[in-house]
């Protein structure tokens, strides 16, 4: 058996680009034909001049916080977010059925949460509307203790639910809304009993949490919650478990990181545990992994996910203007803009009012429905899917949690 990797990757949210007038999830919008063309905004209410990268024609203003200049891969994601903001502002442009009610300011990050919110309180001197952005939590943070203070709502793209606050709104999937699908849907089988084994890292506790919060959201009894550091805990872990799993104590297992789930699943299966007996349920950190669809032990398991179909109608269009994939941050900012132009919230009297950012019936992206809690955390609509040889199946549509 190979050594175990620990994963800090936290389920990256895998995104939407979105309707936003009503809750329809049928109200898709597609990727936009017009060129990359810069646009100057045509301002009204003597709005001062902005620092940064103007887009758009409308008269509100909305202020973009990215990591375009982050170090390693953060800026490849900072400068996708900023490629699908664009690719939202040409939609708008080029549509007769949107009126352009925005021009957007881009406004570099990278990375840093001191620099988040310097330029957040910057954002309030030019007269912002609304801020979107940034990615991370302690940017989210930082810039949004500058946006309520001024009375701007924010719209992060964290999806630490930590991060969010009254006000403070986190738009990526978040881990409590993963596992309670996940949980729900096992309760569907029947299953009762659960217990989790997750890695003693950040990635572990967050999702530990999330699993707690969903037992105790749907009444699932938790048997136990094993953590480990390395392979020999997770070996002692597994050795633990076993017993209650033979004597059926314990009939679902909850494995959310990808890098260690194949490891554990062969020490399931040396343990001689038959896999039909159980249910195995991975988080969204599993979608994608190729590790995970050829371990053999883990065929038949579930985890939930976004629909894809919005992502890979957008990445067409973003291939041909920018000559490379999108990370799947791009259509999270494509969504925010959209969001961001809506009538309904742009033109409403106060902007982007609270009540209207938190309606019950949410808004329909390209890759389902999701909503807005009044605590800024948010509920995404998920399909899950069961791990197949080299792959995955959606087995249950999009739902809320």
């Amino acid at each position: 058996m190979k050594p175990f990797a620990t994963s800090a990757k936290l389920a990256a949210g895998l995104v939407a680009a979105l309707g936003l007038f009503a809750c329809t999830p049928d109200f898709n919008f597609g990727p936009s034909n017009r060129s990359s063309i810069q646009q100057k905004p045509l301002l009204q209410g003597n709005l001062p001049a902005a620092n940064g990268e103007v887009l758009g024609e409308g008269a509100v203003r909305i202020v973009l916080l990215t990591p375009t200049s982050g170090e390693g891969g953060l800026g490849t994601v900072g400068l996708s977010i900023r490629n699908g903001a664009k690719m939202a502002i040409d939609k708008i442009n080029s549509s007769p059925q949107f009126a352009s009610n925005i021009h957007l300011v881009v406004k570099d990050t990278g990375g840093s949460a001191v620099k988040a919110k310097a330029l957040a309180a910057q954002a309030v001197s030019e007269g912002a509307s609304l801020i979107l952005g940034p990615l991370r939590a302690d940017s989210v943070r930082a810039a949004g203790s500058v946006a309520r203070a001024a009375g701007i709502p924010l719209i992060g793209y964290s999806n630490n639910s930590g991060a969010s606050a009254p006000g403070i709104y986190l738009l990526n999937v978040l881990p409590e809304t993963e596992v309670l699908r996940s949980v729900k849907y096992a309760q569907n089988f029947g299953r009762k009993s659960f217990a989790a084994i997750v890695p003693r890292t950040d990635f572990g506790q967050i999702q530990e949490g999330a699993f707690r919060v969903a037992a105790a959201q749907t009444g699932a009894a938790v048997h136990g919650i094993y953590q480990f550091s390395n392979e020999e805990e997770a070996r002692t872990a597994v050795e633990q478990l076993v017993p209650f799993l033979i004597s059926g104590t314990v009939d679902a297992i909850f494995l959310p990181d990808r890098a260690t789930a194949p490891s554990i699943a062969v020490l399931l299966e040396s343990a001689q545990i038959e896999k039909t007996d159980i249910t195995i349920i991975g988080s969204a950190d599993w979608d994608g992994d190729v590790k995970v669809s050829q371990t053999p032990f883990l065929t038949g398991a579930f985890f939930p996910a976004v629909d894809g179909a919005g992502y890979e109608r957008l990445k067409p269009e973003y291939e041909t203007i920018y000559g490379s994939a999108p990370h799947p941050m791009a259509t999270f900012a494509y969504t925010s803009v959209l969001l961001a132009n809506s009538s309904s919230l742009a033109n409403a009297t106060p902007r982007y009012d609270r009540s209207q950012l938190t309606r019950p019936s949410g808004f329909a992206g390209q890759d389902g429905v999701f909503r807005f809690l009044d605590n800024g955390t948010n509920q995404h609509a998920l399909v899950m899917k069961q791990v197949v040889i080299d792959g995955s199946r959606i087995v249950d549509d999009a739902k809320m949690p």
